[in-house]
């Protein structure tokens, strides 16, 4: 196995702006930790999250092998730089290592077993889509929203105290911002997605019912993105001016939507928008804490 390959399976830049999830969760609910708790939570959280999404990456890869063999040739296990039983051992190898940091950080900081379970609970549907998910549509987009947001619910809960509402409310936002983004992404893609049988919303409904579906979604995010300016935030001020930019983003996506006449490029564009709506979101998350 060449170490170029085994890093370029895990999708390093995926998994470490799934990081800030963590990061956000744990600086948002920092409150009366000590300093070097609050550090080791930050490394070894970073670090379960980190190992544990390169695995999902990995299984992925696993399952797609047949179809990447045609679609995308250049991956790591297509191309021959690693072998099927190489991936399978790499797999197993970051899930159980993302599992025993996160043993490691329980006992360390006396967390209980609510972390351990969250993790196993991340590279479980990691598999589950890997799996099943992805070709059955909804429900993939469902588990690959959840795979993402999941990291702000495990850093708040490396703190050790109760998770405070807003959290919550950081969570649904991105989880209703990706699942909007995904079922966009099928509108866009449904007839390679006939193709390989995925079933999406835009292909059991049609594109217009699944796209309304998408501004229900859009509509959600919005909701629970200001819900967090009536809680005890630890800073108001800054989440308010940061998160008016990402606000103002998925509203534009929103009334995009609203407007489209289902055409493939805005489909494009409105997926591009609400992509940069969550980044923004993540940065206004993490300005909540400063």
């Amino acid at each position: 196995m060449k170490l170029k390959a085994a890093i370029e399976i895990t999708r390093p830049i995926n998994d470490v702006i799934g990081c800030l999830t963590v990061i956000i969760g744990l600086l948002n609910t920092r409150r009366s930790i000590p300093t070097i708790d609050l550090i080791l939570n930050l490394i070894l959280g970073a670090i379960t999250y980190f190992l544990i999404a390169s695995s999902g990456m990995i299984i992925n890869d696993i399952f797609d092998l047949e179809i990447d063999r045609i679609n995308r040739p250049t991956r790591p296990i297509p191309r021959g730089d690693i072998t099927l039983k190489e991936a399978k051992i790499l797999f197993i190898s970051t899930f159980a290592l993302g599992i025993i940091i996160a043993i490691i950080n329980s006992i360390m900081l006396n967390l209980g077993f609510l972390n351990i379970i969250i993790a196993i609970f991340f590279g479980f549907i990691g598999w589950l889509y890997a799996a099943w998910g992805k070709k059955s549509g909804f429900l993939g987009n469902i588990i690959v929203s959840i795979s993402f947001s999941i990291g702000l619910i495990y850093g708040a809960v490396l703190n050790g105290s109760s998770i405070p509402i807003y959290i919550y409310y950081f969570f649904l936002t991105s989880f209703f911002l990706l699942l909007a983004r995904e079922i966009v992404k099928g509108c866009e893609d449904i007839e390679g997605d006939k193709k390989e049988g995925v079933r999406t919303l835009a292909i059991l409904l049609n594109i217009r019912k699944a796209l309304y579906i998408s501004i229900m979604f859009d509509i959600f995010a919005i909701i629970f993105f200001i819900l967090p300016i009536f809680t005890d935030i630890i800073n108001l001020f800054t989440f308010f001016i940061s998160m008016s930019f990402g606000l103002a983003i998925v509203i534009i996506a929103t009334l995009f939507s609203l407007r489209s006449k289902l055409e493939n490029h805005e489909f494009k564009k409105i997926s591009l928008l609400l992509k940069i709506g969550a980044f923004l979101g993540l940065v206004a998350f993490i300005f909540a804490s400063i």
